[in-house]
């Protein structure tokens, strides 16, 4: 399949991930390699974004029940962000049938871009709100902060999960597994 795939070298090595799984080329808005819609790439910034909120939260909430301090917090939250991306990830290809040491390098590599961008604005936004960092979960300007944050981190990150599957890297790789 010619089409879609001018500049795209080397995608045969992704073919072989010692799985049943086909990874036959469809379409390419399903991130075979070629354009990828707005649409597509706004579904996973979301399904990456609600990974990190959950995260995000939870570290939030367990820091400060804790009495952590802001720095320790925000590490944690950040571990959680991620782990909560990749497992909601890998919770749908383990459910398409996949083994798990392969579900594990899909969802590394769906996701580890798109989370890490989202992290950064999202963190960097509360970071540098005045008053945000020592806001405490009970005050309106906590959850201002953070949803503001969150919606920052999906306009950004959009744009580079839609170049990333355009490219059949990112999102486009789970997409194998979804149909």
């Amino acid at each position: 399949m010619e089409h879609g795939h001018e500049g795209h070298t080397g995608h045969e090595e992704h073919h072989d991930h010692g799985s049943a799984q086909s990874h036959e080329h469809r379409a390419p808005a399903h991130g075979a390699g070629g354009p990828a819609s707005w649409g597509t790439a706004a579904r996973a910034t979301l399904h990456c974004l609600t990974g990190c909120a959950i995260g995000e939260v939870l570290g939030m909430v367990i820091g400060t029940a804790l009495g952590w301090g802001n720095v320790q917090t925000m590490i944690l939250a950040i571990v959680l962000a991620f782990f909560f991306g990749y497992a909601l990830t890998l919770r749908g290809i383990l459910t398409a049938g996949v083994d798990l040491r392969t579900a594990v390098r899909v969802a590394l590599a769906a996701d580890t871009l798109s989370i890490a961008v989202m992290e950064l604005i999202d963190n960097g936004v509360i970071a540098l709100w005045p008053g945000a960092m020592d806001a405490h979960l009970s005050e309106p300007l906590f959850w201002i902060v953070l949803a503001i944050s969150l919606a920052a981190a999906f306009v950004i990150t959009t744009p580079v999960n839609k170049w990333m599957i355009g490219r059949g890297k990112g999102h486009a790789v789970v997409h194998q597994y979804h149909h």
